[in-house]
């Protein structure tokens, strides 16, 4: 696997990942805290930082597994 294809893939699992990260500790505004234009189902404190770090370390293991599964060889593309 080239460096090209890793970063492909890297990126292909981060979305997902990250997207199974989005829902997790969201707390939805109270409703007597909304201010004017304000949505009602917007999460209080998003965190997306710390969303993006653990999304970042959880798709470099699931890289890391992807990639020692492809150069050992159990998974070839090349037959």
């Amino acid at each position: 696997m080239n460096w090209y294809t890793g970063l492909a893939t890297y990126a292909i699992i981060w979305g997902p990942v990250m997207f199974m990260m989005l829902p997790w500790g969201v707390r939805r505004i109270e409703p007597g805290d909304l201010g004017e234009g304000d949505d009602p189902g917007a999460p209080e404190k998003p965190r997306l930082w710390l969303k993006a770090a653990i999304t970042t370390v959880a798709s470099g293991v699931i890289f890391a597994l992807v990639y020692l599964v492809v150069v050992s060889g159990v998974i070839s593309f090349r037959q």
